[in-house]
């Protein structure tokens, strides 16, 4: 039996709508991206995320939980520490949005770049005619 031959790649189904918006409003804030920066080193305990912020515990969990809720971390218990690390494939929702958005940003560019080049190459319109200067009234004597 022969193997038909492949033919184009179907785009990927879209993103989960919740799901980018959990992922964006988690970035929305500064505090919660310098604790995504600072997992990107490698896991890391809530009291060694807490410390080089300069924000209490309480806040930093609540923070810690939204980047959960969006899928960007994912913690582990062991005794009584609560350790976090990045989840990298979490980020490829958000990468392809980005990306279905600039190709279409980019195919509109590519339509206006033709128009304009096809509105150079055709040769100019001549003018009007000037308007005539008579009015068509008898002059007066």
């Amino acid at each position: 039996m022969t193997a038909l031959p492949a033919g184009p790649k179907s785009p990927p189904p879209p993103p989960d709508p919740d799901l980018l918006d959990r992922q964006f409003f988690a970035l929305s804030d500064a505090t919660r991206r310098r604790m995504l920066d600072q997992l990107g080193a490698g896991p890391a305990s809530v009291s060694a995320l807490v410390e080089p912020l300069g924000i209490a515990m309480p806040s930093a969990v609540k923070h810690l939980a939204v980047l959960e809720g969006g899928g960007l971390v994912a913690s582990e218990k062991a005794g009584r520490v609560r350790t976090y690390r990045i989840v990298p494939a979490a980020f490829a929702a958000m990468e392809q949005w980005v990306a279905q958005r600039k190709a279409g940003l980019n195919a509109q560019f590519d339509r206006l770049e033709a128009y304009l080049a096809a509105e150079a190459a055709e040769p100019a319109d001549p003018p009007p005619p000037a308007p005539s200067r008579k009015s068509g009234k008898a002059k007066r004597k």
